[in-house]
């Protein structure tokens, strides 16, 4: 697939990394030479110099033959111009574009082909919040994801001394579990390297597992699987960027939050659109302000500031001052690794966050959804299973006939996916349903027709041979 990136930051050097991995034919578009020129030392790729958002330069850049246009400069004008050229001069299939605005996000009409022509909008700030609310909710785990509309969780904690399962085989999970429920670990790293979980892998102290359950067990299997942590009350944000404000306003009617902002007029814009956050002036790493403002009753800290080193910093700080979590926005992969685990908690890095939703828009076949795992070392995958028996390499037979690569794990189906039961409502009476019945996988499971089926992949590059597993021949067609 031939595929243009506009934008070479963070977001577009990720998606470029992904993409030239899976031998796509990639072209990537800056202004600054030597950002493209570092991407091409690493990478197998094309770059073109100059203005995204002009008809010569996408010319050069390849659009008039372009499969797929994903428009990620730091300008919501700039990558909305790039997608409306895109279509109307060259006729480019699909437009990806990044967006911050939340006018163009809330109304779809603007984005339609006879306006801007956007197939897709990424907002990675809305990402990052809701990826942010997630570990809120789960404060034991280190990493907080969701499939099939949310029907199934995914969630990866730390194996404890002492831990129900440590020193224990795998398959001897379901005797801690009550009688109608099902999980299955889907994954596990220990010292940075993937085990493949069969039944009889033990589970070490220290280990990273990732547990799947149906979205209503997961919290329940949680309880009965490991030591849970108080729930958060308190919440100090470092940092009023857009990330730092989402976050606030969402979080703001449930939780007691306070905002430290080292702009003045930034403070006070953000101290007018929020009604119940107590928006403070000042420096994150100021040691006697987070005294001053009981650092040690924080449940938890979220350095969101756009400085890797003043997160780094304030978050340390945090956490020697007495704050129990402490959670950092890291760009540089390097230092997101290295601080890890140490007085930083958890380390998030934006652009992998984000990619997910992207790649499961980009990747052939039906691909629903798209989870970064350990920072793009791995993979979690929802892939929708379509044909039959005749036409397709997997329906119709049991998980142990099928020729998985080694390192793909099937954890679980969602079928009948498209039936929706409404099984409660919201405070504000919003109707809470369901999508379809999760099945755990196990080795006998058979996969039928329309199942959207959650694999997880250690590695990067077992990605393809998945997808190609899931190709319905053409007499399909």
């Amino acid at each position: 697939m031939k595929v243009i990136i506009l934008g070479a930051g963070q977001v577009g050097a990720s998606v470029a990394e992904g993409l030239v991995s899976e031998e796509n034919d990639i072209t990537i578009v800056d202004y600054d030479a030597a950002r493209l020129a570092q991407l091409q030392d690493r990478l197998d790729l094309r770059t073109v110099v100059g203005n995204a958002a002009t008809p010569s330069v996408l010319r050069e850049a390849g659009a008039e033959d372009a499969d797929m246009v994903i428009a990620v400069t730091q300008s919501d004008q700039s990558n909305l111009v790039a997608c409306k050229l895109a279509h109307s001069v060259f006729n480019v299939p699909t437009r990806i574009a990044r967006l911050r605005s939340r006018d163009f996000l809330e109304d779809e009409s603007l984005l339609s082909p006879e306006n801007f022509a956007v197939d897709y909008a990424l907002c990675p700030e809305q990402v990052i919040t809701d990826y942010i609310r997630r570990l809120i909710e789960f404060p034991e785990a280190l990493q907080v994801l969701t499939f099939a509309k949310g029907r199934v969780s995914l969630v990866a904690v730390r194996a404890y001394e002492g831990g129900l399962l440590v020193g224990k085989q795998i398959k001897q999970m379901r005797e801690f579990l009550p009688p109608d429920m099902d999980a299955r670990i889907a994954a596990i790293f220990r010292r940075d390297q993937a085990v493949f979980p069969e039944g009889n892998t033990v589970v070490e102290a220290g280990d990273e597992v990732f547990l799947l359950a149906a979205a209503e067990h997961i919290r329940p299997v949680l309880r009965q699987l490991r030591r849970m942590m108080k729930p958060v009350e308190r919440i100090m944000i470092a940092g009023g960027g857009n990330i730092g404000l989402r976050l606030a306003k969402s979080l703001e009617k449930r939780y007691e939050i306070k905002l430290i902002e080292g702009r003045k007029e930034r403070a006070e814009l953000i101290a007018n659109e929020l009604d119940n956050t107590l928006v403070l002036l000042g420096d994150a790493t100021d040691e006697e302000l987070l005294e001053r403002e009981n650092i040690a009753e924080m449940d938890l800290f979220l350095a969101l500031t756009n400085d890797d080193e003043d997160n780094i910093m304030a978050g340390s700080l945090a956490k020697r001052l007495g704050s129990k979590r402490v959670v950092a926005l890291i760009n540089r992969r390097a230092y997101a690794e290295m601080i890890e685990g140490g007085p930083i908690d958890i380390g998030i890095s934006p652009a992998q966050v984000s990619i997910g939703a992207l790649l499961a828009h980009v990747r052939q076949g039906d691909v629903a959804e798209v989870h970064s795992l350990r920072r793009g070392a791995a993979e979690a995958l929802e892939l929708v299973a379509h044909g039959d028996a005749k036409t397709s390499q997997i329906i119709g037979k049991r998980i142990d006939q099928i020729d998985w690569p080694h390192g793909v794990t099937v954890a679980a189906l969602v079928r009948n996916f498209d039936k929706a039961v409404v099984v409660g409502q919201t405070d504000d009476w919003t109707s809470i349903t369901r999508h379809g019945e999760v099945v755990i996988a196990h080795h006998d499971t058979v996969i039928e027709a329309e199942d959207h089926v959650i694999v997880f992949c250690t590695r990067k590059k077992l990605v393809k041979k998945v997808e190609k597993l899931f190709q319905v021949s053409f007499h399909f067609f």
